[in-house]
């Protein structure tokens, strides 16, 4: 199966590049998706292996780095503990609505890759993330697009 690139959206204050590289062996479950489609991704098509850039919602609206998915979509432990975020008292073990999958920093950008900037770079025009109204946290991202950000954030 061929490798896939995805794009992974998350607010600093609530879990940030620098969180993930304080998780021991800089992995962490991405849990706490709640949107259907973005759950369907996390389940269906993200795969061991594929690529992920790590986008820094609200105040800094950048990308800082890549990191790769180390394990394929798995039932969200979140969904079944009850007071924790996440928690879906609907959800059950054996028919689980909520899908997380692992993933590992793998590198830190010399330069952040702001939306600002990425809406400037030529090749990045169809991007999901630029698109108005995406507002999913989990998307894909295409082989060419990948390669552009990388390019621009490795310098």
């Amino acid at each position: 199966m061929a490798k896939r690139y995805w794009l992974v959206k998350s607010d600093p204050d609530t879990y940030g590049w620098d969180d993930l590289a304080a998780e021991k062996h800089q992995t962490t479950c991405w849990d706490g998706v709640r949107n259907y489609q973005a759950r369907n991704m996390l389940r269906d098509e993200i795969r061991e292996g594929d690529r992920v850039l790590f986008y820094h919602s609200q105040a800094d609206k950048a990308v800082l780095g890549t990191a790769r998915v180390v394990r394929s979509g798995y039932p969200d432990p979140t969904q079944f503990r009850p007071g924790v975020k996440g928690y879906d008292p609907v959800s059950t073990r054996s028919d689980p609505r909520w899908f997380a999958v692992d993933i590992r920093r793998e590198d830190s950008f010399r330069t952040a890759v702001t939306l600002a900037r990425m809406k400037e770079i030529p090749g990045l025009h169809g991007m999901a993330l630029l698109r108005r109204g995406n507002r999913l946290s989990v998307m894909p991202v295409t082989a060419a697009e990948w390669k552009l950000v990388v390019r621009e954030g490795l310098g």
